[in-house]
């Protein structure tokens, strides 16, 4: 297995974009990806199941790494039903970071496609201009793909100008790691934007259920609503724990962590299951909550979680966004929605205002630090 350290600049990308060629190809090792979170931990010493092309990183939620091994099969699949889906092959931008999957993907997608991905330089995190400075790099003419966080799809909007103008010229615009909220989307796409929500993990290969229709190949249950994904895109699991990996794949399925529901023929995805606040007996789905708090005027961003109590067990909290950041949350306007829509058990009791959400990873929201910000204000 190969260690290739990238810290988002386009050499050390073209590192990674060379090591993955290889593999895929069947000339090089596993490759895998380091970022500059895992440059002081110590390389797994375990051998890669056979087939194995990346070893992708994650920490998830408590911050202990795992190491998922995804194979070339999966990867190519992956991106061969992504290529079908959203209407065929185009030159990729990378704005992600390159030692998550998604950031991967994205080279795994352009090098099918026939050209390296051109590369926004983000060791010093992502800025709009630079974002708009990449996009112009890109062939004139060709199809044009890019992948983002809703963070990252937040900044370009709010930004306007060469940034957003550069942003619509995309053929598609793949946003995931974290739960794209409704007003944001309707907000990028009445601005132009070719919206494509995705839902996925470092176990699937990435995205693989887009605006809640599985690719190609990807099947998808329900299982006492925890979501149970299959196809040719899963991982072949998680290195050197064969007891964690037997927990979650099993029978050509992976259990995953998260809740949904069918809406007609498309998943919705509810969050995760360990993050549902019981209060009073009832169960609330925190994204659901979010997505509530988000469409509501003035809301830019919305992280819900669940506090103890001593009466009701637990009670739904919220950190908000605002447009306005000198403003302070209108607790009554903002009751009476998520009443109106979720029941009197889902309204927040305690509602804070801040200047960004709590993010990890790709731009997923950090609740343990989100309940760190709640529980400091008693």
């Amino acid at each position: 297995m190969r260690p290739v350290p990238v810290d988002g600049s386009p050499d050390t990308v073209a590192e990674l974009v060379g090591a993955l060629g290889s593999t895929l190809d069947g000339t090089g090792p596993a490759v895998l990806p380091v970022g500059p979170a895992g440059r002081d931990r110590p390389v797994p010493e375990a051998a890669p199941a056979p087939g194995t092309a990346v070893v992708i990183t994650t920490s998830g939620s408590t911050g202990e790494p795992k190491h998922v091994m995804l194979t070339g099969t999966a990867l190519t699949a992956s991106a061969r039903a992504t290529e079908a889906r959203l209407g065929g092959p185009a030159r990729w931008l990378l704005a992600l970071p390159a030692d998550h999957v998604a950031g991967v993907q994205v080279i795994v997608r352009a090098l099918l496609a026939g050209a390296a991905p051109v590369v926004q330089d983000v060791r010093d995190g992502f800025r709009s201009a630079d974002f708009a400075r990449a996009t112009a790099r890109m062939p004139w003419g060709a199809r044009r793909y890019t992948s983002l966080v809703p963070t990252q799809l937040l900044r370009l909007l709010d930004a306007g100008g060469a940034p957003l103008h550069a942003l619509c010229g995309y053929d598609a615009v793949l946003v995931g790691g974290a739960a794209l909220d409704a007003g944001l989307r309707a907000r990028a796409e009445a601005a132009g934007v070719r919206i494509v929500a995705t839902y996925g993990m470092s176990e699937t290969a990435g995205g693989c259920v887009y605006d809640g229709l599985p690719l190609d190949g990807v099947a998808v249950r329900l299982d006492g609503g925890r979501i149970l994904l299959g196809g040719p895109t899963l991982a072949a699991g998680y290195l050197g724990r064969p007891a964690e990996t037997a927990a979650v794949f099993a029978d050509g399925w992976f259990r995953t962590g998260d809740l949904g529901r069918w809406a007609g023929p498309r998943l919705e995805v509810l969050g995760r299951a360990d993050d549902v606040i019981v209060t009073g007996g009832e169960k609330i789905a925190p994204a659901a909550v979010e997505r509530v708090l988000a469409a509501q005027p003035g809301v830019r961003a919305a992280c819900a979680v669940g506090l103890p109590d001593p009466e009701w067990g637990e009670i739904v909290a919220a950190v908000l966004v605002l447009a306005d950041p000198a403003a302070t949350p209108d607790s009554d306007r903002l009751g009476a929605a998520v009443r109106s829509e979720l029941g009197r058990a889902a309204v927040p009791r305690r509602l804070l205002a801040v200047d960004e959400l709590p993010l990890r990873g790709v731009g997923k929201p950090d609740r343990i630090a989100v309940r760190r910000l709640l529980t400091a204000t008693d």
